[in-house]
């Protein structure tokens, strides 16, 4: 059978173009050999499930592996410690026998093995967790082989006290591993930190102060994807399709776009593979695997809607705060110092929102960027004068199937100061990147796709990369802080042209002064021509 990218449920190596996760299995293993328990807390659809299906089947020369999902047990299996403890028993039983099918193994563990059955069997009304954990003991001490318990799924039992109460055991039986035989390491898939479930559990007295996890190792393995990992990936499909593509550069570009996040990458690699063969102007493979076919992969990327996008946004709508720290890093350019203690960015990281650059707060990855982008912009739009100038007119700003970013700055320049010309100062530093991209988006729309550099991003300056059906323009955007910064941002912008290997760029520069002249003109440097336009 044909080979496919997946961008939903597990990867199978026999059935999909996957990334090579050898390495990452590799540090994971280190972590198991060395009896670490640990959580490997992600965002949605990073790649969880998957690296647990290849973990389970990398660690069986050396382990049992008892790997189960908590999402299969049901609410009702967490009301109290004897069903939640039977009910453990019974799945860990069934995958027990799965594991140790060779005769001995069953030989060896059976009487253990036994008195768990038992308990199921008779449905024991006094079997809880300390029964549990004391058979659990038992089998672990009789296996010839250490036992890896593997759990997927554990938000789903989050909410309830039984789970916590579980936890407790396992950590007890850690601490006392010395006295007592317990599993070799325990490792928990879940979007929270394990650690941090004191946010999740209250009593009727008071909030839990600390999750019994706090034993848990820190998990510091990279499940992103790194461009050389994506390459590896795209050989294995250039091997089958002899679509001539320089691989090394489109890993390169498809990382851009997504920092690696695994969905993402394989969710391109899909659209690319079966969605953007079927547009009329890439007429075979060779023109598909292009920087522009990966522009229209985008593109149908950013205006789906999946599961991963629903989730972002149902974060956002659930929680105030968090959406306003997401359009505080979107808009208004604040360099804020990323601090893991800090609750809310806590949070917005745990959920995929944002990342850790250089110790600032920054978007994710472009892709949620812009997606995000159009989420608030799109919010705005029905009541913006400047959104609905640019919808007026949008026809005139393509001749001949090109974008005339000129035109579209020097009407930018003259609706702006129509109806924001006697706002004051402040309205001007945190609203002005807003604005042009509200004027942008209907022009655009649905041809063309944009993101902001996040190199050059900051309170006095953001660049804006526009691609226009296969046509890059970079726009920069900036505060007006005299001739000499001035100077020096034309001087930067035409530095950063040649990165983009282009010779015309694009400047816009909200200007204070009382006396400044709007408009548009051109300055040469060098090579390159900048389009300015002050507003």
């Amino acid at each position: 059978m044909r080979k496919f990218f997946n961008s939903s449920a597990v990867c199978v190596p026999e059935r999909h173009y996957m990334v090579d996760i050898t390495k990452k299995l590799e540090q994971i293993k280190e972590m198991v050999d060395q009896g670490q328990y640990f959580t490997i807390n992600r965002a949605r659809q990073y790649g969880k499930t998957t690296t647990l299906r290849s973990l389970r089947s990398f660690l069986r020369d050396d382990y049992f592996v008892i790997s189960m999902d908590f999402q299969s047990f049901g609410s009702a299996k967490f009301r109290n410690e004897n069903v939640f403890s039977l009910a453990f028993a019974k799945v860990f039983l069934r995958l027990w026998r799965q594991e140790s099918d060779d005769a001995a193994s069953v030989k060896r563990a059976g009487a253990a093995t036994m008195a768990l059955e038992q308990a199921v069997v008779r449905q024991d009304p006094y079997f809880e967790l300390q029964e549990l954990f004391e058979n659990l003991s038992d089998i672990c001490q009789t296996a010839e082989k250490g036992i890896v318990l593997i759990i997927d799924e554990v938000d789903s039992a989050a909410n309830h006290q039984v789970f916590l109460d579980f936890l407790a055991q396992l950590r007890f039986y850690y601490i006392e591993r010395d006295q007592l035989t317990t599993f070799q390491s325990v490792i928990l898939a879940s979007v929270y930190d394990i650690k941090n479930l004191k946010r999740k559990f209250i009593s009727d007295e008071e909030h839990k102060l600390n999750s019994p996890w706090n034993i848990a190792a820190d998990f510091l393995v990279n499940m992103s994807f790194s461009s050389d990992e994506i390459a590896g990936m795209l050989m294995e499909y250039e091997a089958d399709h002899q679509t001539g593509m320089d691989v090394q550069q489109m890993a390169k570009e498809i990382y851009a776009y997504t920092s690696g996040y695994p969905f993402l990458v394989s969710r391109i690699c899909k659209l690319l593979d079966e969605r953007v063969a079927g547009i009329e102007r890439f007429t075979d493979r060779s023109a598909i695997w292009t920087k522009e076919g990966l522009s229209e992969a985008v593109k149908l990327l950013i205006t789906e809607k999946n599961a991963l996008f629903e989730s972002l946004v149902n974060k956002l709508t659930d929680d105030s705060t968090l959406r306003s720290l997401v359009y505080t890093v979107l808009f208004d350019g604040k360099q804020i110092p990323y601090n893991s203690l800090n609750e809310q960015i806590e949070i917005a990281h745990m959920f995929g929102f944002i990342k850790n650059a250089e110790g600032a707060i920054a978007i994710s990855n472009r892709i949620f960027e812009t997606v995000l982008y159009d989420l608030f912009l799109g919010e705005e739009a029905l009541d913006s004068g400047i959104y609905s100038s640019a919808l007026s007119e949008k026809n005139q700003f393509v001749q001949n199937g090109r974008l005339d970013m000129r035109k579209i700055l020097e009407r930018f320049v003259l609706h702006f100061h129509e109806l924001y010309g006697k706002q004051q100062e402040q309205f001007y530093e945190e609203d002005g990147r807003r604005y042009f991209l509200l004027y942008l988006k209907p022009i655009i729309n649905g041809t063309g796709n944009y993101y902001i550099e996040a190199q050059t991003r900051d309170m006095r300056r953001t660049d804006v990369i526009v691609d226009y059906r296969g046509e890059q323009f970079v726009i920069e955007l900036k505060i007006w802080r005299g001739d000499e910064y001035n100077a020096r941002g034309e001087a930067q912008l035409a530095e950063y042209l040649d990165y983009y290997h282009l010779k015309k760029g694009y400047m816009i520069s909200f200007n204070f002064n009382q006396k400044k002249r709007t408009g548009v003109n051109e300055v040469v440097l060098g090579d390159k021509t900048l389009v300015e336009a002050v507003v």
